[in-house]
């Protein structure tokens, strides 16, 4: 069995985002004054953990923000990432570049929910998970080729079992604000990082949670949950492995806390 922490992170403001415009991907713009700002907060706020694998989005607004954090942190400045092209923000087709309530009039227009709608070109909701559901399985394959190996067999399940129930009442008291970055940590011997996108990472949060069934901290409501990822929002999920004549297959997911945001508080008294 292997146990590891994915920590993903929205990628910090751009000059789009501040301006209400959609990007998606064929708008590949650079962070702003503030989100260079918000890489270097949300890098402050991560300094001390040891991220042992770090997956970025290979568009310029995640991998300015993911090297930031990684300049930030005391284990890894030198760490290379890699860049994974299944981490890029939801296709927009027509609507990119245009402003946010345009997509709302198409989706409208045609009946649907603005989240739900797919403007010509642009990518379905089932076409994101779809990449996402493709990264984890890659992920997987990865980590367990990396750390599972050398990890013991049975000997460790008790104790990892253990580990997501020792922690829930600590992950649910600390699901919003005032939480440590460290949260749900203790005891997990790899830990994930990845910086993408805000509808990507509202998407594949809806497919652990809905589709993989992680457990969830006591007395969160889902509307928390899904509530839309601020610039360098943070979420946390704990992952156990175990492994199959298919390859690595996921036996327990545990969601810590989504969408965090105490290390952008200074900055948004700032403004």
């Amino acid at each position: 069995m292997l146990t590891l922490s994915l920590t993903l992170v929205r990628h910090g403001e751009t000059q789009y985002n501040r301006e209400k415009l959609l990007q998606g991907q064929g708008v590949d713009s650079l962070l702003s004054e503030m989100g260079l700002q918000q890489a270097e907060a949300v890098g402050q706020y991560l300094r001390d953990i040891h991220f042992n694998n770090v997956y970025v989005s290979n568009l310029q607004r995640t991998i300015q923000t993911a090297e930031i954090i990684l300049q930030n942190n005391t284990h890894c400045p030198g760490t290379e990432m890699t860049l994974e092209p299944l981490l890029r923000e939801r296709g927009f087709g027509l609507a990119e570049g245009r402003p946010k309530e345009d997509l709302k009039t198409m989706a409208n227009a045609a009946g649907q929910s603005c989240r739900d709608y797919t403007p010509p070109g642009g990518e379905t909701v089932d076409q994101v998970k779809l990449r996402f559901k493709k990264f984890l399985k890659v992920l997987f394959k990865q980590m367990w080729d990396e750390y599972g190996s050398s990890r013991p067999g049975a000997s460790t399940e008790a104790s990892e079992v253990g580990l997501f129930e020792n922690d829930t009442a600590a992950a649910a008291s600390d699901f919003g604000l005032g939480g440590l970055a460290d949260d749900s940590l203790r005891g997990v011997p790899v830990h994930v990082l990845v910086v993408s996108h805000g509808a990507y990472i509202r998407l594949a949060i809806k497919h652990l949670i809905e589709d993989l069934k992680c457990s969830l901290p006591a007395g969160v409501k889902t509307s928390q949950l899904f509530s839309p990822c601020p610039n360098t929002g943070v979420s946390r999920f704990i992952f156990s492995l175990t492994w199959s004549e298919s390859g690595p297959v996921l036996s327990v997911a545990r969601c810590v806390f989504t969408n965090r945001k105490d290390h952008l508080e200074h900055l948004t008294a700032a403004e």
